[in-house]
């Protein structure tokens, strides 16, 4: 049965898997640690995290019961509480890194969120966060956007939102308190069957992409499913890349 989880999974999962690793790097996560996900999903980065330090040192937070219960089900030895990025359930100085992968611009307060990220964070540990370049047009979900706004400017993109252009992640750490905070951008690349199996994610109902395709009537879906299978076309192969910007600070 479809669900929100496999909706997740065959949408911005197919992105989140790969860039897990590069983002964990960029952090410096390595044995020894025990680090939080923020917004940890269905558990996409939080099992690359069990993968490093063991399912015991990582630990997650999630505000979907759906996705906290998938992570929970499939990390049962990680520690996988419900709650927000604003109000962490984790008392002061709980972990040596925490992470919030492709969360930022989704919370409510992206400098509480990352108050509290350094709030449970020891001192001298790390605090890192990376989104899509969705403002940039670098992002994974850049064609879709693209072709979605040429049936008229008032479509509500993702390039508005906390963090999705070069130095915005930076200047909400600073804000937050965060010390020695450095950027970059990270890039993965996903290969699809063909335009078919690309588009069949954007018909799920899942984030704001597949909300705007699930609004449009079914003329204005068909119209744009023709206007990205033609800019899909002109790629010239069936791999999408996406770029997300990146932030690191240290818990002074």
């Amino acid at each position: 049965m479809f669900s929100a989880v496999t909706g997740y999974d065959r949408f911005m999962g197919r992105f989140a898997v790969p860039l897990a690793p590069v983002f964990a790097d960029f952090a410096g996560i390595g044995p020894g640690q025990r680090v939080l996900d923020v917004g940890c999903g269905p558990g996409a980065l939080l099992g690359e995290l069990a993968r490093r330090l063991g399912e015991a040192s990582a630990a997650g937070v999630e505000p979907s019961d759906a996705f906290a219960a998938a992570a929970r089900a499939r990390l049962p030895a990680a520690e996988v509480k419900t709650g927000t990025a604003e109000e962490l359930p984790f008392p002061d100085d709980s972990f040596d890194a925490a992470l919030a992968q492709l969360v930022v611009h989704f919370m409510s307060d992206p400098v509480a969120g990352l108050g509290e990220m350094a709030r449970v964070t020891r001192s001298g540990g790390t605090v890192a966060a990376c989104v899509w370049d969705h403002a940039g047009g670098t992002g994974p979900l850049e064609l879709f956007w693209s072709a979605a706004r040429e049936s008229g400017p008032d479509v509500a993109d993702e390039s508005g939102r906390a963090g999705t252009r070069q130095g915005d992640l930076g200047e909400l750490f600073v804000t937050a308190g965060l010390a020695d905070v450095e950027e970059t951008a990270l890039t993965v690349a996903v290969g699809y069957s063909g335009f078919d199996e690309w588009w069949e994610m954007f018909t799920l109902g899942v984030a704001p992409a597949g909300v705007h395709v699930a609004h449009l009537a079914a003329e204005d879906r068909e119209a744009l499913r023709l206007r990205c299978a033609e800019k899909f076309a002109r790629l010239g192969s069936s791999v999408i890349t996406g770029t997300a910007w990146a932030a690191r600070g240290r818990v002074a």
